[in-house]
C-alpha cells in the first residue's frame, strides 16, 4: 500500500507540472486566437497557480525525510520554476529574437521556508572567514548568518586584524535594521562583553584555520582549549563535507557555550538554494541586505555621473590567476582576447552602449589589444588615479580610504551593478556578488551575462 500511495503522490506532482506546461504552450497559440488582453489574464492565472504549486511543493518538501523523494522534488520544483520564467517572458511581451535589453524582475522570487534571527541572551557565533579574497568572505558571512540565525546566536564580526574591515565596505547599520538591533555585532562591541572562552566546533575539517590565523585570533584575547570536527569521519575524505540539510546542522552545532565558533564556512552547502535566492533564506522585508556602505555607494554614483552618464556597459574581466585556475577545470574558463572581442562585441551589437566600464587586473598589454580589437566607437573606460581636480572621489580621498583594497573592491562592485548591462567572468565570485547586487537592485536584465556564455575557449594551452 506504502509503495502504491507514493507511486500515485508522484504521478499527482508530475501530472500536474505537465499540465503547466500544456497550458502554457496552449496560451501561447491562442496569442494567435484571442484578444491581447485575454491572453495576458489567462497567462496571469496560470502564473498565480504556478506559484502556489511552487509553494505546496515547497512544503512538502521541508517535511519530507526521505532523501530520494526529496531529490525528487528538488528537480520538480527546478522544473516548477523554469515554466514559471517562461510564463513571465510571455506576460511581459519579450521575445528572444527582437533584440534589445529587457529588464528582469527579481524581487519576488524568494520561496521555500524563510527563517527567523532571534538571537538569544549572550550566545554568540564568532565569524572566521580564511578562503580566498574579499568575495568569497563575503558569501562566508552570509553563510555565517544563516547559521547565527539557525542556533539563534548574535553574529560577532572579525576584528580587522584577522580578517576584512566588513565596517569598511559594508552598511552595518542597514543589516541592523532589517534583521534586527541584536542580531549583530562588531567585534569591539563584543570585547565590551568580556567574553574570552571560544568552543571551535569546525564545520570544515580543523575549522579551515592555519597557524597565521590562530595566532592573530589568540593576539585578540580569545582562546580555546581544542578544535573539534563536527564530522571527524569525514576529515579524510576528498571534497568537502556535503550536510544539506538545516535540521542536521542544527543537530549537530546548537550547544549552550556562550561564544561559538565553526570556522570558514564557504564550501558548506546547507539549504544551498534557499541561501542562493535572491534576499536569502532570512525572514526580512528589505530589498537587499548586504550592500555597500553610504561613502561607496555615493562615490559610485558622482564616478558614474562624471564619467559614464546612464547607458554604460559595465564588464568585470578577470584575468590575473585565472589562466592557471581556469584550465585545471573540465571546461577552461580563460578566453584568449580575441575571442573574447568577438564576444564582446556581440553584446555591444546587442545592448548599444555608449561606453564601456572595465574592472579588472589585467595587465596594460591585454588591455590595449582588447580595446584595438573592439574598435574606437564604444570606448573603454577604467576607474583613474586619484586627481584633486576631480571631485568624484573626494569623498573616499578625505576618509583615507582610497588606498584600502577592499573598499576599492566593493567601489567597482557598486559602479558594476549601475551598469546598463553587465558581462561577468565565468567562475568569478567578483562577478557573483555584482549579479547579486543587480538582481536585488532591480538593474538586471536579459543582456547580462558571463564573457563567452556557451563557448569554449578557442585554444587551450597544457596543463603543468
Amino acid at each position: 500500500m506504502v509503495g502504491d500511495w507514493r507511486k500515485g503522490y508522484w504521478y499527482v506532482i508530475v501530472g500536474f507540472l505537465t499540465l503547466g506546461l500544456i497550458l502554457y504552450l496552449t496560451s501561447d497559440i491562442e496569442h494567435w486566437l484571442l484578444p491581447r488582453d485575454s491572453h495576458v489574464q489567462d497567462s496571469g492565472r496560470l502564473a498565480d497557480l504556478l506559484r502556489r504549486q511552487e509553494q505546496g511543493l515547497f512544503e512538502i518538501w521541508n517535511a519530507t525525510r526521505d532523501s530520494s523523494q526529496a531529490d525528487a522534488l528538488r528537480s520538480q520544483i527546478e522544473l516548477n520554476h523554469q515554466i514559471q520564467q517562461l510564463v513571465s517572458g510571455a506576460r511581459h511581451g519579450y521575445d528572444p529574437g527582437m533584440g534589445g535589453c529587457q529588464g528582469q524582475n527579481f524581487s519576488s522570487r524568494r520561496h521555500g521556508k524563510l527563517f527567523q534571527w532571534q538571537p538569544r541572551e549572550d550566545r554568540f557565533l564568532l565569524v572566521i572567514c580564511t578562503s580566498g579574497q574579499i568575495s568569497n568572505h563575503l558569501i562566508c558571512l552570509e553563510k555565517h548568518m544563516f547559521f547565527a540565525a539557525l542556533l539563534d546566536r548574535t553574529l560577532v564580526l572579525p576584528d580587522p586584524s584577522v580578517d576584512y574591515s566588513y565596517e569598511k565596505t559594508l552598511d552595518i547599520a542597514h543589516i541592523r535594521s532589517c534583521l534586527g538591533e541584536k542580531t549583530l555585532l562588531t567585534f569591539h562591541e563584543f570585547l565590551a562583553k568580556n567574553k574570552t572562552d571560544i568552543r571551535l566546533l569546525c564545520y570544515m575539517s580543523g575549522c579551515y584555520l592555519d597557524k597565521d590565523h590562530e595566532k592573530k585570533i589568540k593576539a585578540l584575547g580569545l582562546s580555546w582549549s581544542s578544535k573539534t570536527d563536527a564530522w571527524p569521519e569525514e576529515a579524510s575524505l576528498k571534497g568537502y563535507p556535503s550536510h544539506p540539510r538545516a535540521s542536521e546542522f542544527v543537530a549537530k552545532f546548537s550547544c549552550e557555550d556562550e561564544v561559538l565558533g565553526i570556522g570558514d564556512v564557504f564550501y558548506s552547502d546547507v539549504e544551498s538554494e534557499l541561501v542562493a535566492q535572491i534576499g536569502g533564506p532570512l525572514q526580512h522585508s528589505c530589498k537587499t541586505i548586504i550592500r555597500p556602505n553610504r561613502l561607496i555607494l555615493l562615490t559610485a554614483q558622482r564616478f558614474v555621473q562624471t564619467f559614464l552618464g546612464s547607458n554604460f556597459m559595465a564588464l568585470h574581466f578577470r584575468r590575473h590567476g585565472f589562466l592557471k585556475f581556469c584550465n585545471v577545470k573540465n571546461e577552461s574558463c580563460f578566453f584568449p582576447i580575441p575571442q573574447a572581442a568577438s564576444c564582446i562585441l556581440r553584446k555591444i551589437e546587442e545592448a548599444k552602449p555608449r561606453v564601456i566600464y572595465i574592472s579588472t587586473d589585467a595587465a596594460e598589454s591585454e588591455i590595449t589589444l582588447l580595446q584595438q580589437l573592439l574598435g574606437p566607437d564604444v570606448p573603454m573606460i577604467q576607474r583613474p588615479q586619484h586627481d584633486s581636480r576631480e571631485k568624484w572621489d573626494a569623498i573616499l580621498q578625505r576618509k583615507g580610504l582610497l588606498a584600502d583594497n577592499e573598499v576599492v573592491a566593493m567601489l567597482d562592485k557598486t559602479i558594476c551593478a549601475m551598469a546598463e548591462s553587465f558581462i561577468g567572468t565565468p567562475g568569478s565570485t567578483f562577478t557573483d556578488d555584482i549579479v547579486r547586487l543587480r538582481k536585488e537592485w532591480g538593474s538586471s536584465n536579459s543582456c547580462d551575462g558571463v564573457l563567452c556564455q556557451g563557448q569554449h575557449p578557442n585554444f587551450i594551452a597544457d596543463t603543468d
